[in-house]
């Protein structure tokens, strides 16, 4: 006897197995880069760069002006600490700045270059089908042809090519081959360029974001005073201030040396100034160097490089003699302005070593004005030209601090100094050209007179060619972009109802510019008459005959 085991029960299905956590991980992944590279996203983008770069307008920035930050911070004590937390004095080298830039740099990128290979995938493709119904598109029209389909659609593919159109005909099969070309059609369409121009604007516009990126990279720019007969050359150490992009080393600066001959100021009528111009020479170290004249828009140009006329100014020039007849000539030093309408300007001079047996230092403190007049007894100017030049200064005596290990600037005095005592005042005068100050000990300090000074900058920017060119190609995208149509037309041939002649059905689509309905007017008047042109010509008469009437259509009688 035989017993069989009972059956298994069924196993109970299991669930479909849900996405790993690398694939959820991918998939959130994906749907953020389709937002990023989205176009709504560049737009809202570079809106967030102009409105970023709103601030670095209106307030003054570290790396164009240390001097009107200074003042602004001296100006509100209490806002300009919050905005300097903000980076708002320091705007294109701020984090955020930096952050929105390469988001928009990325969102073009991925924007731009699938539609760039989309494009070229349509440039090389043929116009797609004409519509099943030709009549439904906004511009359509049915023309009647005395010719055959076929010659009736060699008369639209030659008015379309001589309009620059690509044209593609399809024929209608076996059918059509049989009725002589009815049911055939022919599509045709003109202005990829507009799509070109478009993508043209795109990639340009990240090729001049690459441009400023490299330019801030690679580039660098150094502002120094110079006065005339002295001159400097193409060094960090040499330079009042400079900024310098991270990946410049002080072996990449250009070898050059410039010196300034002479420089003139010319004002107008209502003392403003109208120009600047600085006669220098020009030349690698050691070279003796190739005159020439520069100024406010007339930089020197040499391989990229740029040398800028940004300013002038006054350098007072002393003679000092101390007690024991020792004598410093032609002391001098640039006195920044104070009031660039009248120049009068405001400086300091630090003779750190008078020579052996003297101790103390000697420092003036001085106000220069081009065209001194006394006001209450107190010195001022009121024509920013040398018509009466005069200075008033203050004339210390003891440490200056130089070799204290702190920073100084090289155009005041340290008044820690003075408030600690260790600089003394000696003597104070108004002094004109030829005037002398003699201290308590006998040292005598006499003005000689004056020289001009130049703010000159260097500027070394290699984008600037790049820049260039990417804006002139962001232009032409543009204007290629606003001009340009796409424009799509098709045209389809049939029987007539009667079955004389054929009947020409067209219509067209157009993307981009105005007033299509008139185009497609205009187009199908020309297919009218050249179909009219190419109707078979009427026999002639007989001779003394009256003339045959020509063959009516039936359709027509």
């Amino acid at each position: 006897m035989t017993t069989t085991a009972p059956p298994r029960p069924a196993a109970a299905p299991q669930p479909p197995a849900g996405p790993t956590a690398g694939r959820r991980a991918l998939d959130v992944w994906l749907r953020w880069w389709r937002r990023l590279t989205a176009m709504r996203t560049a737009i809202v983008l570079l809106l967030l760069l102009a409105l970023a770069a709103i601030p670095g307008s209106l307030l003054p920035q570290r790396s164009l002006n240390q001097s009107n930050v200074t003042q602004y911070f001296a100006d509100h004590p209490t806002l300009a600490p919050v905005l300097d937390r903000l980076y708002l004095f320091d705007v294109f080298s701020s984090p955020w700045f930096a952050a929105v830039y390469l988001l928009l740099f990325v969102s073009l990128i991925g924007c731009v270059v699938p539609r760039l290979v989309e494009h070229a995938r349509a440039l090389r493709a043929a116009p797609p089908p004409a519509p099943r119904r030709l009549l439904r598109l906004p511009d359509s029209a049915e023309l009647p042809s005395p010719l055959d389909g076929a010659a009736t659609l060699d008369v639209v593919e030659e008015e379309l090519r001589v309009r620059r159109y690509k044209v593609v005909r399809r024929s209608g099969g076996a059918e059509a081959a049989g009725s002589g070309g009815a049911g055939a059609e022919l599509s045709a369409e003109k202005g990829a360029w507009k799509e070109t121009g478009n993508l043209l604007f795109h990639l340009s516009l990240v090729a001049l974001l690459l441009g400023l990126a490299g330019g801030k990279l690679w580039g660098y720019e150094g502002s120094i005073l110079v006065t005339e007969g002295q001159g400097f050359c193409n060094s960090f150490q040499q330079y009042d201030t400079y900024s310098a992009g991270p990946l410049v080393e002080g072996s990449d600066l250009t070898p050059l040396c410039v010196d300034l001959e002479d420089f003139r100021a010319e004002y107008e009528e209502d003392l403003t100034a109208a120009s600047f111009t600085a006669d220098i020479r020009h030349g690698a170290p050691g070279e003796e160097g190739r005159p020439t004249t520069i100024g406010v828009n007339d930089p020197l140009r040499i391989d990229g490089d740029r040398v800028y006329v940004t300013g002038h100014g006054y350098s007072p020039r002393f003679t000092v003699t101390l007690p024991d007849g020792r004598t410093f000539e032609g002391v001098s030093a640039p006195f920044l302005p104070a009031d660039q309408t009248t120049m009068a300007s405001e400086g300091a001079l630090k003779l750190p070593d008078l020579g052996a047996g003297v101790e103390d230092q000697l420092a003036i403190e001085g106000f220069f004005a081009p065209t001194g007049v006394l006001q209450g007894g107190i010195l001022t100017s009121i024509d920013p030209r040398p018509l009466s030049p005069q200075v008033a200064i203050i004339a210390y005596r003891g440490y200056l601090g130089l070799d204290s290990g702190l920073p100084q600037s090289v155009y005041s005095l340290d008044q820690s100094q003075i408030e600690r005592g260790r600089l003394t005042e000696a003597g104070r005068a108004n002094l004109a050209v030829g005037e002398t100050l003699t201290l308590d000990d006998g040292t005598a300090i006499t003005l000689d007179g004056y020289a001009q000074f130049a703010a000159l900058q260097f500027s070394h920017d290699p984008g600037q060619a790049w820049v260039l060119a990417a804006a002139i190609s962001l232009l032409l995208g543009l204007l290629a972009l606003l001009l340009l149509r796409r424009e799509r037309f098709f045209a389809r041939v049939g029987p007539a109802a009667d079955g004389g002649g054929t009947v020409l059905t067209v219509g067209s689509l157009t993307r981009g510019g105005g007033e299509s309905a008139t185009r497609f007017a205009e187009l199908t008047g020309h297919l009218r008459t050249a179909l009219d042109a190419r109707a078979p010509a009427l026999p002639a008469p007989l001779p003394g005959g009256p003339a045959p009437e020509p063959e009516v259509p039936p359709r027509d009688r």
